[in-house]
């Protein structure tokens, strides 16, 4: 089985009590996790806490986890003590309520945030509604006083999917690295 890494990995000191790395967004459906110095329990999520309950990665060993990858492009922001975000018309969110997601490649970098919570989908319809195409986040963007346009510098807009790794220890302290990967080949 071969691996081609995607995008950066990460690194987390662990203790027995859970600790949590810095948000990072889901590029790829698979994450390898390596427990280098101790056993290591587990937990990928939006903020999540890792117990003796999560998944168990032996001392020195890797494991391959699943996580769920979206992405939509942004056509419209709508800025306030949440913010609004539109998807464009015949597409609809892959993001539900509680979903963290990060905005990249905004044409002013202030529209650009990382890891905020969906806080409400709409899925009115009718001549005025949005069909799921319009999304409320628990971001404060009424700061911002330049108008959205959904090509930036970095291309066009993108809201993506974001998660943390946590992990803890059986006992003393350790290191737990992750590399999203994409995997070819059979085991």
């Amino acid at each position: 089985m071969a691996h081609r890494p995607v995008g950066a990995g990460i690194s987390l000191s662990t203790t027995a009590t859970s600790g949590m790395t810095t948000s990072f967004v889901v590029q790829s459906n698979v994450i390898r996790v390596t427990a280098v110095t101790s056993g290591a329990f587990v937990a990928i999520g939006t903020n999540p806490t890792a117990t003796i309950a999560d998944y168990y990665i032996p001392a020195g060993k890797s494991e391959t986890l699943a996580m769920t990858k979206a992405s939509n492009r942004v056509v419209g922001i709508t800025t306030g003590t949440t913010t609004i975000v539109d998807f464009p018309e015949g597409t609809q969110t892959p993001f539900g309520v509680g979903d963290y997601v990060t905005l990249t490649g905004a044409n002013d970098s202030n529209y650009n945030f990382v890891h905020v919570p969906v806080t409400a989908v709409d899925t009115s319809s009718g001549v005025n509604g949005y069909y799921q195409t319009r999304i409320t986040l628990g971001y404060n963007s009424s700061g911002i006083i330049t108008a959205f346009s959904p090509s930036g510098s970095g291309g066009s807009a993108s809201l993506s999917s974001s998660q943390r790794l946590a992990a803890r220890t059986e006992g003393g302290g350790g290191i737990v690295y992750a590399q999203q990967v994409q995997i070819s080949g059979q085991a």
